[in-house]
């Protein structure tokens, strides 16, 4: 009986089938393949359908009582008519806050709204909305929810002037397009790191600019599925990530100051893109380090300064798309436990014009990383041993960087510890001295520079 019974059903399932797989109603040619729906589709610009959550604002009577007093800030939004400025009378004012029309909303820097530690505090679902000047306070505590400052899910908004503190979540963008955020201070609740919530969050959110924002004592700052954004100019100390992307494509990090964050600016799953002229220092502890790699393919990084962090670049498994590179060119990193750390077999990343100076290690590659895979040539490496005859600026002989001693503290994490010990010194001098073992190349620079070249400060830290 049940033989039969899946019998019977084996017409719908055909026809399911069939019908899900082929664009066409016309029938398949006798030896050709059906074609595929979504073959060739470009996914990157699909039209995408509403699939997060709304945001629940939860009413005011069920808030903290200390704001059960103020003025609901609500009242003012709904008596505004749609495309028009509301110019806020100064005070504090209670959340939670809706707007879902065009709407002008300037708080002149003497507004306050307090969403009495519960749920999100304010929500815009419309577009062409501007919020300036202004302080949002209080959201609550869930992750589940995520309580947030600000919920963004309209397109072309402008966030400009929004002081945000004590909040789980800052400004939340989802599905949210060609909006700009501009000149925000935020700040999370009193949290243990991990437990914080994230400074900005961009979820399948496109075009954004992001710029001139302060952001300090936060967890991280995301871009999930998000393309094409600008993150120019914004300051970001004592958090987690300065900027974390996954699975977004050909954005922009240009003139920001990241330090005294864990990780500085993380690529995983990207492509295309640039980080230019941005600081990132003081990247340390277990975890520590300014610019990583996974898995990303096709990106540019020009005149960054990478000063004082655990590990200065670390790759892994990237480039990952076949004949793409990632190109490193008149960068500085300087005074790094590791300035260049490249797991995985790949290679393929060029480096042009850098400057070395002051790392304990210059370069490390881990796994079965093929040094001629990389590309190394007119950079500058402060422990260069060579002469420059001719004054052409070129060392007269190529710089290159072999393993010795190194290699004890590469396979045994736990002896990085020892590494400017005088033991650990005397190790690498006898090795060098008189290799027990071919030591293996790690980069070679058939013209690397003499001199180290004058750079232009992109930023202090303070």
């Amino acid at each position: 009986m049940k033989t039969l019974h899946k019998l019977a059903a084996l017409p719908a399932l055909l026809l399911a089938f069939g019908s899900a797989g082929v664009t066409s109603d016309e029938p398949a040619r006798w030896g050709e393949t059906p074609p595929v729906k979504g073959q060739s589709a470009d996914l990157s610009n699909a039209p995408r359908v509403t699939v997060d959550k709304p945001v629940e604002l939860i009413p005011l009577y069920m808030r903290d009582k200390r704001i059960h007093g103020l003025k609901p800030f609500q009242q003012l939004v709904d008596s505004a008519p749609a495309g028009s400025e509301l110019k806020v009378p100064p005070g504090i004012y209670a959340g939670p806050v809706k707007i879902d029309k065009p709407l002008i909303v300037d708080g002149g820097g003497q507004v306050i709204i307090d969403g009495g530690d519960k749920g999100t505090v304010f929500a815009i679902e419309a577009n062409g909305v501007t919020l300036k000047n202004l302080a949002i306070t209080g959201s609550g505590e869930s992750h589940d929810s995520d309580d947030a400052c600000l919920n963004v899910r309209g397109h072309h908004n402008l966030i400009e002037n929004i002081d945000i503190q004590d909040c789980l979540f800052g400004i939340d963008l989802k599905q949210s397009n060609k909006t700009t955020l501009r000149g925000n201070h935020i700040r999370s609740k009193p949290f243990d790191l991990g437990v914080r919530g994230d400074s900005l969050r961009l979820w399948y959110s496109n075009d954004n600019l992001i710029e001139n924002n302060r952001i300090t004592d936060s967890r991280d700052t995301v871009a999930w599925y998000s393309h094409r954004n600008t993150f120019r100019g914004n300051v970001s100390k004592r958090s987690r990530y300065s900027i974390h992307f996954m699975f977004a494509n050909d954005n922009i990090v240009e003139n920001n100051q990241f330090y005294d964050n864990a990780v500085g600016i993380y690529f995983m799953y990207m492509e295309g893109g640039a980080a230019r002229n941005n600081l990132v220092s003081h990247a340390t502890g277990a975890t520590g380090m300014a610019l990583g790699f996974k898995e990303a393919s096709n990106i540019d990084l020009e005149n960054n300064e990478v000063i004082y962090c655990a590990v200065g670049v670390g790759s892994d498994l990237s480039p990952y798309q076949p004949d793409t590179t990632i190109r490193f060119k008149g960068n500085r990193f300087a005074y790094n436990g590791v300035a260049v750390k490249i797991i995985g077999a790949f290679g393929n990343n060029t480096f042009h014009d850098n400057v070395f100076e002051g790392n304990l290690s210059d370069l490390e590659l881990s796994g079965r990383v093929e040094s001629e895979r990389n590309v190394w040539r007119g950079n500058y490496f402060d422990i260069y041993e060579g002469f420059d005859r001719n004054n052409d600026g070129i060392g007269d002989n190529a710089h290159e960087n072999y393993i010795y001693a190194d290699q004890i503290w590469m396979e045994v994490p736990e002896a990085r510890f020892f590494m400017a010990s005088p033991v650990m010194e005397l190790l690498n001098f006898l090795e060098r001295l008189a290799p027990f073992s071919s030591p293996n190349l790690q980069l070679k620079d058939d013209a690397p520079r003499f001199h180290r070249p004058e750079r232009l400060a992109i930023g202090s830290v303070s």
